[in-house]
Parts: structure tokens; sequence; C-alpha cells
């Protein structure tokens, strides 16, 4: 078992036209099964630094079953297995001896907002509590930072004593996203957040998923396939468990495409 930092520095050798930046995340022949039922299969992939990487795809295409392989999350459900590798920032994740110091760096934003039975400056100020930071001054400043850049400061600098449950459903998921944002993470993934989050919401936080990827890469599973065309420079199409097909996503929705079913499906074929 390796214990090394997960900032060590990403081999050169592969390395994918479409993309100039460096690989943050290297997925190679993942299969995830629940028992002996496979959820996915096969999976190979590349996401490149300060990339926005979408996935798409109907339900039980096994989206939400790759991220929880991403940040280990099968350690919860021992009904649940990943075979294959994983590399993250070049390490192997299935290697590392602290799972814990993997996930502070892989934020996840789940799709119902789940709020702490906490204030909202205390919903911020929890992960950097945890990482030993307990300086009031060096806390407020976290709290502003995190909630500016998920666009709620503005809403909610007058009443960061509240209770985050009070917030409405869109405030919620911005909370949630500002959370994630704490941890000062080199990943975040975002789990069809916009389920529950109503449009004008929706567009504020594509806004703020647009500026964050100056500073971290984004992995989008969305199930509105414009959302991905809006956001994703590059974009996988999962379905029935399978990898079907990877691509600059404009070019997956206006170009020629290797696979019929990928056609189908961003013109709502089927879905």
């Amino acid at each position: 078992m390796v214990d090394m930092s997960l900032t060590a520095a990403v081999p050169e050798t592969v390395v994918e036209s479409a993309v100039e930046s460096p690989i943050k995340l290297q997925v190679s022949d993942v299969t995830i099964k629940y028992s002996a039922t496979p959820a996915l299969s096969g999976v190979n992939l590349s996401v490149h630094e300060h990339e926005i990487f979408g996935i798409i795809g109907p339900a039980n295409a096994g989206k939400t079953s790759f991220l929880k392989a991403l940040n280990r999350m099968d350690t919860f459900n021992s009904n649940m297995t990943v075979e294959g590798q994983i590399h993250f920032n070049g390490l192997d994740i299935h290697n590392l001896r602290n799972i814990y110091a993997l996930r502070s760096r892989i934020g996840v934003v789940f799709p119902l907002p789940v709020g702490l039975p906490l204030t909202i400056y205390e919903n911020v100020a929890l992960s950097p509590r945890l990482r030993g930071i307990n300086n009031k001054g060096d806390l407020d400043i976290i709290v502003e930072r995190c909630l500016t850049r998920a666009a709620l400061w503005d809403e909610v600098k007058d009443r960061l004593n509240s209770l985050g449950s009070l917030l409405s459903g869109g405030q919620q998921q911005r909370l949630t996203i500002a959370r994630a944002l704490s941890q000062e993470p080199d990943l975040l993934m975002l789990d069809e957040f916009s389920i529950a989050v109503d449009p004008v919401t929706t567009m504020r936080i594509e806004d703020v998923l647009k500026e964050l990827k100056k500073d971290m890469t984004i992995i989008l599973v969305t199930n509105l396939v414009q959302q991905a065309r809006r956001l994703a420079d590059r974009t996988a199409f999962f379905l029935e468990g399978q990898c079907v097909e990877i691509g600059i996503t404009e070019d997956l929705f206006t170009g020629e495409v290797e696979d019929q079913r990928t056609r189908d499906y961003v013109e709502g074929k089927f879905g």
C-alpha cells in the first residue's frame, strides 16, 4: 500500500489530442458490480485538469455508480465491488492508505441538497475545522470565499447563524456546493445537481461552474443533454452499463458520432 501525496505528478505517457492539459483522472478497464450484477463494464476514459467533463445517459446507465467508484464510496457498500484501475493525480486510489485524504481532494454534490443540521456558517466551516483550522478570522475568510464562489454570499451574509435547512431548495443546493468547495478539492463531481432546482437557479449554478473551472477539474453528470452542451468540454455517453462514446461535446451534437445510439440520445429519441 502506498501513502503518497495526492498531488504527485501525472504521468505524461497518456495523451488525448482533443485536450492539451495534463490528466487529472485516468480510468482503465473499470467494472462495477453490485453482488454479481454488473452496473458498469469495461470503462476507459481520462479527465483533464481544468476541464468540465460531462457524463450523460438515461437512468440505470451506471453514471452515479461511476462517481461513487471515483470517491471510494464502495467502502460504504459491502455489495459493491470495483475492478480495474483508477488513477487520481497519478496515484492508484485503491492503493492509498488514507481514503479520507482522497475524499478531501474530491468534492461531491448529490442530486438533492444534503444539508447538515447546522447554521449556514457552520455548514461551510465544518470541513476547515476538521482540518484543524479554528481561528475565527481564518474561518470567516473561508466561509465568505466559498459562499461567494457558490453565488450565495449576497443572499445569506446577514443570516449566517440561521439554520441552512431554512434556505430555499436552490439556496440549499448552492450551500452544498459551498460546503464541497470548503474542502479545497482538486476535483468537483456533481450528480444531476439541477433535479430539484428551478431554472433560474440552475443557470446561476452553471455560471458558477464556468468560473470554478479555472481553479479545478469538474465532472458533471446530468440528465439534461443541453446542460452538458452548455458546460462540458468533452462528454461521455453511458448506456446500459457501457461507456458508448466519448468526444468533444459540440461534436456529439453537431458532428459525426461513432455510435448511432449517441445521436439518437442527444436528439431525444429515447432517454
